[in-house]
């Protein structure tokens, strides 16, 4: 699949959406589309896998404008009460969704939902309601392993590390995200400020994040006043659990706290039920039948994860598939996830893949 997906995009799904095959395919359901946030103006992308959740501004634009003319996007109050009583939904129906709370759903990405009059669902952690104002913990993470100029890393339990080279310190990202992920969140601070002593990060290396209008747009998350103003804005709030770990890798005990407390918390702030979980990262790796037995423990009508999307696909409560629009989406493709056509694709390529892996071993 990797290896076809430069046709794919180039080639096959312009085609496709330009002959109006994606649309007359279409098949009956829901599409819930999954964004994380509207780059800043003037933003210069730092990495491609630090920043390639979020879209641009004009992406973000064409996106809405194309859902409006060829769909029926619902407000999330409209989804919910098609899960209470069965209402019936218009064809074509999409959901809109966005994850994190960032600062700049607010500054970038609220004007232009306003602009062509649409509502959408955002999922914020219970960090959202700190009096400080922070940034996502595994953000923070990649961002001093960037700004680090330390040529090796030795940390407790884990075999010396390079720092030399964008891949050496991805690899060493993804090992950190899921061992941080394995403790509380006071824990994982105190964590995170060992290991910035270890990287010889001044203690105020962040300041330019804070300092910074666009900087502070794109890293740091919404606060209890700004999640009001998108209330104000006839916007609907759900959770994405206390402090944004993968969920996979906490005991029980921890877990399950996630998922309740940032529900009660929220709640209690806001003055209004939260009926909607959107687990981190959404995807098979962290969530499991444990996750979304305890997103309904805890009195959530739904939870979303974050792939798997798209027209036609099946809509477990709590395992509702979405499309996760990434910064590099052109607008065919896009169209290409929405129908479900890239899903339907992706099965049927993982199902060629097993029938011949099975051919094979069986011939060995």
């Amino acid at each position: 699949m990797r290896l076809i997906s430069p046709l794919l995009k180039r080639v096959v799904y312009p085609g496709l959406s330009k002959s109006g095959f994606l649309r007359r395919s279409l098949r009956a359901g829901l599409a819930v589309v999954t964004y994380h946030g509207v780059l800043p103006p003037g933003y210069g992308i730092i990495d491609p896998d630090l920043d390639g959740s979020l879209v641009t501004s004009l992406a973000f634009r064409e996106q809405l404008q194309f859902l409006k003319a060829n769909y029926n996007v619902i407000a999330p109050e409209q989804f919910f009460r098609s899960l209470q009583s069965n209402e019936d939904l218009p064809l074509r129906s999409v959901l809109l969704t966005c994850d994190d709370g960032l600062r700049n759903t607010l500054t970038e990405m609220l004007p232009v939902l306003a602009e062509f009059d649409m509502k959408c669902l955002f999922c914020v952690t219970g960090a959202s309601l700190d009096c400080l104002r922070s940034m996502l913990w595994h953000e923070e993470l990649y961002l001093m392993l960037l700004r680090s100029n330390r040529a090796q890393l030795e940390l407790p339990g884990m075999p010396k590390c390079s720092l030399i080279g964008s891949e050496q310190k991805r690899v060493l990202w993804s090992g950190l995200l899921l061992k941080l992920s394995q403790v509380d969140a006071s824990t994982r601070r105190a964590k995170l400020n060992d290991l910035r002593l270890r990287l010889c990060l001044p203690e105020d290396w962040d300041i330019q994040y804070s300092s910074d209008e666009g900087l502070r747009s794109r890293f740091f998350i919404l606060n209890r006043e700004e999640l009001q103003q998108l209330l104000r804005a006839g916007m609907t709030i759900g959770a994405h659990t206390d402090s944004h770990p993968v969920l996979s890798q906490l005991p029980d005990d921890l877990a399950l706290h996630e998922v309740f407390q940032s529900r009660n918390a929220l709640e209690r702030a806001l003055g209004q039920p939260l009926w909607a979980l959107a687990y981190p990262f959404g995807d098979a790796d962290s969530v499991g039948e444990r996750e979304i037995q305890m997103a309904e423990q805890a009195g959530y009508a739904c939870a979303f994860v974050s792939v798997g999307g798209g027209f036609g696909a099946e809509m477990p409560r709590f395992a509702i598939p979405r499309v996760h629009v990434g910064h590099d989406m052109k607008l065919a493709e896009f169209e290409a996830h929405l129908s479900g056509f890239y899903r339907n694709l992706r099965q049927m390529f993982l199902n060629k893949k097993r029938e011949f892996a099975s051919l094979y071993g069986a011939s060995a």
